[in-house]
């Protein structure tokens, strides 16, 4: 703690036996006695601060520790360990004055609670309380840091010290200084009699509150002994303070020493508000609680009014949301019902039709000699004869002329296994191909024009043998007399020994009633 009272005097309540003295004194940052110091801010007026919260901005410093405030204990000062010592100290001076400070002392073996008045020059009046005696308040005061071991008085505190809080009051002019508890007079001191007056408390003074470790086993033995034993920090120890009211004799914006006498005649006071009084008179920061308070009943009526207005329109910008999703689902819910509906008759008249729903059916055009192009439909069965899913397929009968009995004619093939590959074409004296019947394949006939040899295509469905054949350019059919060659299930044949894209020696009339150009390529 940056002050400290160090009383010289150590007795026992019913007897004046002196112990070791103790001797220690405030410090300053600047000694008018010894040099020209800065002014003191002036505090110049009166006020009372309330310590269920943080005092005003600029009033106090808080040093050593922390300081924590709630509105039933006040201000409260904690030791907790080693080295810690928390205080207030005002930033301000008052020149001649009084104070009253409600406090409840900590307890604790070597712990002080204080309140403590201190100048530039070291002038000092204190209220001290030890830990360990629990019935007596102690007062004191030195002028000019001058130590005094008779200046020290012990006084019984009705209630005790540490049980409740109690008024602890100094009232100070340039005649005398008086000591109260809880409105009690308990001492007196004259100026006259502080050493004629060169030792009496007489400079501008500022306020502290705090506690400190008087029993702490690094201080001296005259201290420790003063304090009541060495400190034990094995637990907290709390001193509270809930109001402090300070009242400035004087009134200006700050105190100066006009010389290095220390007397109360060299103090000069500098006119106009102090830092302190501004401080203390700044209109606080309002909450908004207290802003809406503020506020005349027309406005607030006003902001329900607007509150009402925009919640309404939050209100309608919903609901017409919300109506507008609904419909929109309604009108989705119904083009879906209509499809599923369409889907439905559909299927119903395929089952009324006989077909089969999963069959694909498309549509193509075909070029035939004399009628043009003829729109022909298409029929894909799901799989083909054969096949895993589909009919057995029928062994295919060339003498059969029915369309509807015969098998499907065989494919022909463009790989190793062709017959038109592997074997002379007929004509050529070829056995026949495949041990089956022969190939009814034919060369172009050489009176026909070379030109008609285009290539065939394969066929893509798997049409019966006995089915037309289709090719994409006109030529003479086989008992038709329309030009035409068979559309084939394999793809054109290699040109080759027999290709019918020259005409091959030893080929006579082509096989069918009609000669000529009658094969199929």
């Amino acid at each position: 703690m940056p002050s400290r009272s160090l009383l010289t005097l150590a007795f026992g309540l019913f007897s004046s036996i002196l112990v070791s003295p103790v001797n220690g004194q405030l410090s300053t940052d600047c000694n008018p006695l010894n040099t020209t110091c800065p002014a003191d801010p002036a505090l110049g007026t009166a006020h009372t601060f309330n310590f269920n919260a943080t005092p005003p901005a600029g009033t106090f410093n808080t040093t050593a520790g922390t300081v924590d405030y709630s509105t039933d204990k006040g201000a409260a000062f904690t030791i907790s360990k080693k080295g810690e010592s928390p205080t207030l100290i005002s930033n301000f001076y008052f020149f001649f004055g009084r104070t009253e400070v409600h406090l409840k002392a900590a307890p604790g073996t070597g712990i002080i609670s204080s309140i403590v008045w201190s100048s530039d020059v070291l002038d000092e009046v204190d209220w001290e309380f030890m830990g360990g005696n629990t019935t007596h308040a102690s007062t004191n005061y030195f002028g000019k840091g001058k130590p005094d071991f008779h200046n020290a008085g012990y006084h019984p505190v009705n209630g005790g010290v540490q049980a409740d809080y109690h008024n602890y009051t100094c009232v100070w002019t340039k005649d005398q200084l008086d000591w109260y508890i809880d409105a009690q007079h308990t001492r007196t001191l004259l100026a006259k009699d502080a050493n004629n007056t060169l030792y009496y408390p007489q400079t501008p003074m500022k306020l502290s509150l705090g506690i400190w470790a008087g029993g702490d086993p690094d201080q001296p033995k005259g201290t420790i002994e003063w304090a009541g034993g060495v400190t034990d920090y094995a637990e907290p120890y709390t001193m509270y303070v809930k109001s402090a009211h300070v009242e400035d004799y004087s009134t200006g914006k700050e105190y100066s020493y006009g010389d290095q006498s220390g007397s109360w005649e060299s103090i000069k006071i500098a006119t106009g508000n102090s830092t302190a009084f501004e401080n203390i008179n700044k209109e606080p920061e309002k909450s908004l609680s207290d802003k809406w308070n503020d506020l005349p009943s027309s406005a607030k009526s006003g902001v329900y009014a607007g509150a009402g207005g925009v919640g309404a329109l939050l209100f309608i910008a919903l609901a017409v949301y919300y109506f507008k999703q609904r419909r929109r689902g309604q009108r989705e819910a119904a083009l879906a019902a209509q499809r599923q509906e369409q889907e439905r008759v559909e299927l119903e008249r395929f089952k009324k039709e006989g077909r089969d729903p999963d069959a694909i059916a498309f549509e193509g055009a075909e070029y035939h000699g004399k009628g043009g192009m003829a729109t022909t439909t298409y029929d894909v069965p799901e799989s083909p004869p054969g096949s895993s899913a589909g009919p057995p397929e029928m062994e295919w009968d060339p003498t059969r002329t029915n369309a509807t009995a015969g098998a499907a004619m065989p494919l022909l093939r463009d790989d190793a296994m062709s017959p038109r590959l592997a074997s002379p074409g007929p004509g050529l004296g070829g056995p026949p191909r495949n041990n089956s019947f022969g190939s009814p394949i034919h060369s172009q006939n050489s009176g026909l024009p070379s030109q008609f040899s285009p290539p065939a295509p394969a066929n893509r469905s798997f049409s019966p043998s006995n089915a037309s054949m289709r090719m994409g350019s006109p030529g003479p059919q086989a008992g038709a007399g329309v030009y035409g060659v068979p559309r084939m299930n394999s793809p054109a044949p290699s040109h080759g020994p027999g290709s019918p894209s020259s005409p091959r020696p030893g080929y006579g009339p082509g096989y069918g009633p009609n000669p000529g150009y009658g094969g199929a390529r």
